[in-house]
């Protein structure tokens, strides 16, 4: 049902994968085995943005109409914080009814962002926070537009070469073309395959895959100062008036922690780092109510599970339409590169 992996310091400390009795499909969960990760993208995307301010592309506090000449006069106010912290008021499209059926087609960045272009705010930015993907899914579209390259190519370039993280890309496949191994879902009859979508709908919201090994090596890189200059890193982990840090959670209690977890179509996962120890958690796994029992608090958003062992079962429906075999299992094919 997953992979586990706990470590400190530079030391490895201890590494499981697991199956459920039940589990469907002939290929069995490794340490390496490659996980969709579901919204732990987000802290990616925030790493590109906070990137591109580095190298003078933008700053946070700049309205995004300066970059989006044709953006509706709603988001005016809106800032690249306000989409990095979920305070943009703009509406989550996974909460639209239509967005089940399209998931099951093609998308371009531009073409997703214009499903929520035209919906009224549900605040204004600043004065509260709301979980939207669409937030992240826009962000993405200005990657594009302020780099000149794919969201993709952006990532590669700048993050998974230089970092060697060759378990690690964006998972552009058509209908799910086959990842390691079958998504499971919970159901009242028992686990059952998960359904299939498009992970391009996804985007910068949800669309990379990793291992626990790959996402250690990510930690240790990011927290420890060698991918972001001290002040970058410093926004991204400082916690806002509402809640979250940038693309992550901050908790405190019972000591400080970065945090955040996934969730994508049988897939769940769990990442969490304590700086004061130098400590990486990080859960992935191929069913997805398996890691949100095992590691949320009750009725919270990605960022706030603070208390990573506590447990629930996820309230969250599933927005994807049966629709082609749901038996088909799903292999992410193998990237090897020299590290």
């Amino acid at each position: 049902m997953g992979s586990v992996l706990i470590a400190r310091t530079t030391a490895f400390c201890w590494t499981k994968a697991m199956d459920s009795p039940t589990s469907i499909g002939k290929v069995s969960n490794t340490p390496a085995t490659r996980f969709r990760i579901g919204s732990l993208t987000k802290q990616f995307t925030a790493v590109c943005i906070l990137l591109l301010e580095e190298r003078g592309k933008l700053r946070l506090d700049d309205p995004i109409k300066n970059y989006l000449p044709d953006a509706p006069a709603a988001w005016e106010k809106i800032t690249f914080f306000h989409l990095l912290t979920h305070s943009s008021g703009i509406p989550d499209l996974l909460a639209f009814p239509e967005i089940a059926v399209a998931q099951q087609n093609p998308a371009t960045p531009a073409e997703l962002v214009a499903y929520f272009r035209d919906k009224p705010l549900e605040f204004q930015p600043g004065s509260n926070t709301r979980y939207s993907n669409s937030g992240f899914i826009l962000l993405g579209y200005l990657i594009e537009k302020i780099s000149g390259q794919s969201y993709a190519e952006f990532l590669q370039k700048n993050i998974f070469d230089p970092l060697g993280m060759a378990d690690t890309g964006y998972d552009s496949t058509a209908v799910c073309d086959r990842p390691s191994r079958p998504r499971l879902r919970h159901r009242p009859a028992g686990i059952r395959p998960g359904c299939l979508y498009r992970h391009d709908q996804t985007f910068l919201g949800g669309g990379l895959y990793s291992t626990t090994h790959d996402l250690l090596h990510w930690q240790r890189q990011l927290y420890e100062g060698k991918l972001l200059q001290p002040a970058s890193l410093k926004k991204m982990t400082t916690p806002t008036k509402h809640g979250p840090g940038l693309g992550i959670g901050v908790g405190f209690k019972p000591r400080k922690a970065y945090l955040y977890e996934g969730r994508i179509a049988g897939f769940a996962s769990h990442l969490a780092y304590y700086p004061e120890t130098k400590t990486s958690v990080i859960v992935l796994g191929n069913l997805d109510d398996d890691v949100g029992r095992a590691t949320s608090s009750p009725n919270s958003p990605p960022w706030r599970s603070a208390k990573p062992w506590s447990c629930r079962r996820s309230g969250r429906p599933s927005r994807c339409p049966r629709r082609n075999s749901p038996n088909t299992p799903v292999i992410i094919r193998s990237r090897r590169r020299s590290r």
